[in-house]
């Protein structure tokens, strides 16, 4: 539930961030975002980097996702090279994906004093312990796997989660107690948003089947 969608692939902890600068000699930056639009080109630079390195690209931006930083080095070497070949220049970043944080963070170049201050700080806050209740909506015919699937993400996020029966509440709702780091109550509170929408979309599909 955690995944960032468009940006990471699964179990790929070390991300490459190549942007294209300025407008360089001969239209060179024209050019390469223009086939950067076109899926062979993408396929041209996967055919340079190591195979379980994944490349996307987001206009003037080119993106390589690895498992583990030594990968996405070979990657990066391969990356150069190949844009080295065609005259151009782009500002290349390096970072890492922080459970914790649940983002991005830079690791070349390294950051300031004052980023890593910033960072300090919202580990901080993120580790700060915290109860909340927070209700979603479930269909009656799947609230019993919707309230499992939660319990099961509360668990393996390593916080307290408890249903909540009120009287106020309706036979769609349910209600989560939880208890544990303000981080991790932020992932479960985003788990709960998705799976709220896929139990919904898995009760219409029930009720309008013809089976």
């Amino acid at each position: 539930m955690n995944a960032q969608a468009g940006e990471s692939a699964e179990d790929r902890d070390w991300r490459l961030q190549a942007q294209l600068l300025g407008e360089q000699p001969g239209g060179v930056l024209r050019e390469l975002v223009g086939r950067l639009r076109q899926p062979d080109v993408v396929k041209e630079v996967e055919a340079r980097v190591p195979h379980d390195v994944v490349v996307t690209h987001d206009g003037a931006q080119l993106f390589a996702y690895a498992a583990d930083q030594s990968t996405l080095s070979q990657a990066r070497r391969a990356i150069e090279a190949a844009l080295g070949e065609r005259g151009a220049e782009a500002d290349v970043r390096v970072s890492r994906w922080d459970e914790e944080l649940d983002r991005w963070l830079q690791v070349d170049p390294p950051p300031s004093a004052d980023a890593r201050r910033e960072r300090e700080r919202e580990r901080r806050d993120a580790q700060t312990i915290e109860t909340r209740t927070l209700v979603a909506s479930s269909g009656k015919l799947v609230r019993g796997e919707f309230e499992q699937t939660m319990r099961a993400w509360a668990q393996r996020l390593g916080i307290d989660c408890a249903i909540v029966e009120h009287p106020h509440l309706l036979s769609t709702q349910v209600a989560f107690t939880v208890t544990g780091p303000r981080g991790k109550l932020q992932e479960f509170a985003r788990g709960l948003s998705k799976e709220e929408w896929a139990t919904t979309r898995t009760e219409t599909w029930v009720m309008t089947s013809p089976l």
